[in-house]
């Protein structure tokens, strides 16, 4: 059997709250008989649900009260310095006192981060952390970073960025030698702002880290590459525009297919296919980002996400705790000039 791992959940983040997050924490923990849950929330509002899913007393579940939510709209300051005993915060705090090994939100992304780099604090080495997730692709995944924790970043900090998603990669993908790239306009040398010709000039120097040169943003989807690198700012609207583009590309479908009574019948043979389609493009199936670069394991949830998508958060949190990411980050940094790393 596999080690105890820990997680702390915060049950009453996200859009949907406890109605996902404690069925998907009772999928969890029949599917994991070595997992154990740290459920943080408002002990009044969690007994219903607690009891819906027959989870009260369950021996490997620990309900821990927490009088405060950080709502979706909360400003991140709100957060920080007003609401101390949220469960957003109070899930972090299980991490940074040892209790658990991981920590799951869907909560406010801008808050979570702040909360959680104020509590944890950042690795050495590491001067920003940044959100990596997976991304499909046409033969598997690949991760993508930063995706929004920062909107102005250095050359020193895309560096960074390189270095915790190859670490992250070999952790959870098992993939030693991951290939590197720097999104960009184009792929030839010329192409690019100062900052991506910096950035590029970093990775190529850059010890024990395999550097693919640029990737344009249509060659994400390819499969060419297991890292793409970039600043909060691009990262964020090219994660935007792929949920969009794969929303539209489902409402297309379901239109054409509406069209007629031919039509319907057609879509009634092609129904494998699709259905075989939609699971792979599902951003369900992908769902759980990490906050990399922190001193500890933060994984945060889509807000909209349903059951199954709060799930794979938790399977994120889980690998990555059994697999110490940090402790892998800190490791691919050091042998990095401090000077250079910024």
């Amino acid at each position: 059997m596999s080690a105890v791992v820990t997680l702390a959940v915060d049950a009453m983040g996200g859009d949907h709250g406890l109605p996902v997050t404690v069925p998907a924490v009772a999928r969890m923990l029949s599917r994991h008989l070595e997992l154990r849950v740290i459920l943080v929330g408002e002990p009044t509002a969690l007994a219903p649900a607690l009891k819906k899913e027959k989870l009260e007393g369950h021996p490997r579940l620990i309900v821990q009260p927490a009088s405060e939510v950080v709502a979706m709209d909360d400003p991140v300051a709100v957060a920080l310095r007003q609401k101390k005993d949220s469960s957003m915060r109070v899930t972090i705090n299980q991490v940074k006192d040892g209790l658990a090994q991981a920590a799951v939100s869907a909560g406010n992304t801008g808050a979570l981060m702040a909360v959680s780099r104020f509590v944890l604090k950042t690795l050495p080495g590491v001067d920003r952390p940044a959100i990596c997730t997976a991304i499909p692709t046409a033969h598997g995944h690949c991760h993508m970073l930063d995706l929004g924790a920062n909107v102005d970043s250095e050359p020193e900090h895309l560096l960074q960025f390189a270095l915790m998603g190859q670490a992250v990669v070999r952790a959870v993908d098992g993939n030693q030698s991951p290939r590197v790239a720097l999104l960009n306009i184009g792929e030839e040398d010329i192409k690019g702002n100062e900052q991506i010709k910096e950035a590029a000039a970093l990775l190529q120097q850059a010890p024990n880290l395999n550097y693919a040169g640029f990737v344009e943003g249509n060659g994400i989807f390819l499969g060419d590459v297991d890292v793409v690198v970039c600043d909060g700012f691009v990262g964020n609207v090219s994660l935007k525009t792929m949920e969009g583009v794969a929303k539209m590309i489902g409402g297309m479908i379901r239109e054409e297919a509406d069209r007629s009574l031919l039509r319907k019948l057609s879509g009634l043979f092609a129904l494998p296919l699709l259905r075989g389609l939609k699971r792979r493009m599902d951003p369900e199936r992908y769902n759980g980002a990490s906050l990399v670069g922190l001193n500890g394991v933060v994984v945060k949830s889509h807000g909209g996400t349903g059951v199954e998508g709060f799930v794979c958060a938790l399977e994120v949190a889980q690998l990555e705790a059994r697999r110490n990411v940090p402790a892998l980050i800190k490791d691919a940094l050091a042998p990095i000039d401090p000077a250079v790393a910024g």
